[in-house]
């Protein structure tokens, strides 16, 4: 993956780029967007290690999806924003630095919001990511009369919606504050639909699959930093590491399969021809979020090594390989599957299967899963090989 470079202009008109432009890659500014947000992700998982250790399963899971939700959607608005326009002048790089200051403020608020069920902060680096973004809409309306139908439902059902997370903060009744949150986040994921009968976001399918790409690069980096610290912090409880040396083997054959399978295939031509942006789009949700998770499932075991954790080994085994099944799952149906034939559908599913059996093999369980992993990856490459030598299509993982 190249980054460009470019000079920013003082201000310039916003139009459309060219959805065909060649040689199109993600910018430093697009890069550094990312690496920004996954601090918010790694505060989530952190926290979700933290609840899951103390056995809050429910309450853990339930406030990371939540968390999680403002991160990822605030993401990836910008990210679709940028392949479609992105005029990289001085007023966008401004509103994209808000944009990445909101993020840290959605991380500062994580703790309490995982802690306490108090999600103000969250919200408010939220609105101001939001608002930030939909900004950004009123120059395209100003400088694209053809679009301004698309731009003033984007732009103006994201303020709408602003203002009702704002209001939301006065709601106190949990089970009240739980229904309208998912209301309003079904609002918010129909918003892009809404305004997408208006007018067509001209988005750029390899430039928008590369930056899913990066993200999820600097997700897994995410997960192989967080597992490492709380391997080597769990190394200087106890003499014994043998149990920490089968989770770390374990942990990386994990991410190192996870990374392999993704970026099996090449992805943007997939978008708008066999498979919806909408779709793709949308479902990696689960994907950042079961990689991220992955993470924080090792971080789990790695406590559960020290016995300071009072949660069964099936749990802490499961807080590994639940994500990881996941995330093999929701890349085969989103991605993976399309480039299969015949019996070379049936690998990741299996894998995803064998996977969570895994959790039954208590402090193993975090080795077996990963070698099912490594196991679905040689198997992807076996069956491309053979292709290739048949005259098939090939299929690898």
């Amino acid at each position: 993956m190249i980054i460009s470079l470019r000079t920013p202009r003082p201000r310039g008109a916003v139009g459309a780029r060219d959805t065909e432009e060649r040689h199109r890659v993600s910018t430093p500014l697009e890069l550094f967007f990312d690496l920004c947000f996954v601090v918010a992700v790694g505060q989530a998982g952190q926290e979700l290690a933290h609840a899951i250790g103390q056995g809050r399963v429910a309450h853990g899971v339930g406030a990371y999806a939540t968390v999680f939700f403002a991160i990822w959607w605030a993401w990836m608005n910008y990210s679709w924003f940028a392949t479609a326009f992105d005029p990289d002048d001085i007023p966008f790089r401004l509103a994209t630095f808000v944009q990445i200051a909101g993020s840290l403020v959605i991380a500062a608020g994580v703790p309490r919001a995982f802690g306490h069920r108090d999600f103000t902060v969250v919200v408010i680096g939220y609105v101001i990511v939001r608002l930030a973004f939909a900004s950004q809409w009123i120059r395209v309306y100003r400088d694209n009369p053809e679009l301004r139908g698309l731009a003033a439902r984007w732009g103006g059902g994201v303020l709408v919606v602003q203002v009702l997370w704002v209001l939301l903060q006065w709601v106190h009744a949990s089970t009240a504050y739980d229904v309208s949150f998912a209301v309003l986040a079904a609002v918010e994921l129909l918003v892009p639909y809404w305004a997408g009968r208006a007018g067509t976001l001209p988005f750029h399918p390899h430039h928008i699959a590369e930056r899913y790409g990066l993200f999820t690069l600097i997700v897994l980096g995410e997960t192989v930093s967080a597992a490492t610290v709380a391997v080597q912090e769990s190394m200087s409880a106890h003499e014994d590491v043998r149990e920490l040396v089968l989770l770390a083997l374990g942990g990386l054959l994990i991410v190192f399969s996870a990374w392999w399978i993704y970026f099996a295939h090449e992805v943007g031509d997939l978008l708008g021809e066999r498979t919806s942006p909408f779709l793709w789009g949308y479902g990696h949700y689960v994907v950042f979020g079961s990689a991220a998770s992955i993470g924080a499932g090792a971080e789990v075991v790695a406590v559960w090594t020290t016995g300071s954790e009072q949660i069964s080994a099936r749990l802490a085994a499961a807080a590994v390989t639940v994500p990881t099944a996941i995330f093999l799952l929701v890349v085969w149906g989103l991605q993976a599957r399309h480039f299969k034939s015949g019996a070379a559908q049936a690998v990741m599913p299996t894998t995803a299967a064998a996977v969570l059996l895994c959790s039954l093999a208590g402090s193993y369980a975090v080795l077996l899963a990963g070698l099912c992993c490594a196991a679905a990856v040689v198997c992807g490459i076996y069956a491309e090989r053979l292709g290739s030598i048949t005259g098939s299509e090939p299929s690898e993982v």
